[in-house]
């Protein structure tokens, strides 16, 4: 069956081809003859006449010196196309968020939209994972900094970090001893008005932080542990941390059980749970990455199955 899909993403020059959980996706839908339709975010854009985009028609290949061709320019309507994937990554910010609202008229239109534009918008990353308290290690969210200084003062040991950020960035841990709480919380909350995550601390990030993928709530059977660089707490890749592929544990399967459900129920299709011990961290909806990684180490075609899924949807829809 060949379908139009279309790929909302970062400048694909700019990837990192032996990572690239997007490229993977790409490939596999290659593979399958289907259609690639091209777009950063910018081109997305509405009318009277719909929810349009400028795309460049794309072909990928594995081949990190030379991965990608692009078409010339065209103008379409998305409902033209069968599926968009959403891949822009973060900043979280007013532009991703009406993007989603563009894509929203596409779906309207027939198009679906992997992840659902509405639940990326209702799933902060940081957030979400509060839903499933009985999956978490001890939280606050919060820009009161005497309720901030009192959580540290109760775990002794805690994680501070931004609700928008990606790849460890921004993200603090202060010790029981640490002279540095008041600045951090001071520097991460503007004073007061914004909101932030605190996080009881978990000592066993130093196996690892585990990168669990789930498709349509169900789990890959292997998680990537990124076990982090010496001297640091953030397992993050983007921090320096190591990937470690492993079989999923008892516990993560059960925190699978709990989240993945709901997860599907929202349209989110792909998403990226963050374990560390026995506690889920984070839930990462707006583009999960660790596919190539477990894929290397494993053999498993998680790009493949994904697209399955998709195909699955479709039909079902049709």
């Amino acid at each position: 069956m060949t379908l139009q899909l279309g790929v909302v993403m970062d400048p694909i020059e700019s990837i990192t081809v032996k990572k690239d959980t997007t490229l993977a996706m790409l490939l596999a839908a290659q593979s399958r003859g289907w259609s690639i339709q091209y777009m950063l975010q910018p081109d997305l854009y509405l009318g009277d006449n719909g929810s349009r985009a400028r795309v460049r028609e794309l072909a990928v290949r594995d081949d990190p010196d030379d991965w990608f061709d692009l078409g010339a320019t065209s103008d379409i309507a998305l409902g033209d196309l069968d599926v968009i994937l959403m891949r822009k990554d973060p900043p979280f910010d007013m532009d991703y968020i009406n993007s989603t609202y563009l894509l929203e008229h596409a779906q309207a239109d027939g198009v679906l939209v992997v992840n659902e534009a509405r639940s990326l918008r209702d799933y902060n990353e940081k957030m979400s994972a509060t839903v499933f308290p009985q999956c978490c290690a001890p939280f606050l969210v919060s820009a009161n900094a005497e309720l901030l200084r009192a959580f540290h003062e109760e775990h002794r040991d805690v994680v501070y970090k931004p609700l928008d950020g990606m790849g460890g960035t921004n993200v603090f841990r202060a010790r029981s001893d640490d002279p540095n709480v008041a600045v951090i919380i001071e520097s991460l909350t503007g004073h007061g008005r914004r909101q932030i995550m605190a996080q009881r601390f978990i000592p066993e990030i130093s196996a690892g932080d585990k990168r669990i993928l789930l498709i349509d709530g169900k789990p890959v059977p292997h998680a990537l542990a990124r076990i982090p660089a010496a001297g640091e707490t953030r397992g993050n890749l983007a921090a320096g941390g190591v990937g470690e592929c492993r079989e999923l544990s008892e516990r993560d399967r059960w925190i699978c059980d709990q989240v993945g459900p709901t997860l599907a129920d929202r349209g989110l299709l792909f998403v990226g749970l963050d374990v560390i011990g026995d506690y889920l961290t984070e839930i990462n909806v707006t583009s999960p990455t660790c596919m190539r990684e477990i894929q290397y180490a494993t053999g498993l075609d998680i790009a493949g199955e994904l697209m399955d899924c998709i195909l699955g949807k479709l039909n079902l829809n049709g």
